[in-house]
């Protein structure tokens, strides 16, 4: 079984900062991609920043020049620093990876965390 854990959530004021944290952690081989969506009632998930292995980031639109994202290969963790937060901001976020686990014949297959909210407000 494999399962990813985000810590870091919370509320913060505008103009201010967040680091999320995700670490993946069960039965795995091998993990590949590593990254960050979010979500808001009505609206679809959308990507806030992804990172491969070889540190390589592609970022969604809102999140490029605030946000970066990092990981650590060593200990299959991602995280996500958030400068100059803004209310639109406002989400619940989820960690995602995609990992190949441990069992015979195993494939590469996508995970997801539980969530973790993140609120701008004043």
């Amino acid at each position: 079984q494999v399962q990813l854990v985000e810590s870091g959530g919370g509320l913060v004021q505008p103009g201010g900062s967040l680091r999320l944290s995700c670490a993946a952690s069960g039965n795995i081989f091998r993990v590949n991609t590593m990254g960050w969506y979010r979500q808001t009632p009505g609206k679809q998930r959308e990507l806030v920043a992804a990172i491969t292995t070889g540190t390589s980031a592609n970022y969604g639109d809102a999140a490029k020049g605030r946000f970066t994202v990092s990981r650590d290969n060593a200990k299959n963790t991602v995280h996500l620093q958030m400068n100059n937060l803004k209310p639109e901001d406002t989400a619940v976020y989820y960690c995602n990876a995609v990992i190949m686990d441990t069992s015979p014949r195993s494939y590469y297959k996508q995970y997801w965390g539980q969530g973790t909210q993140v609120t701008v407000s004043s």
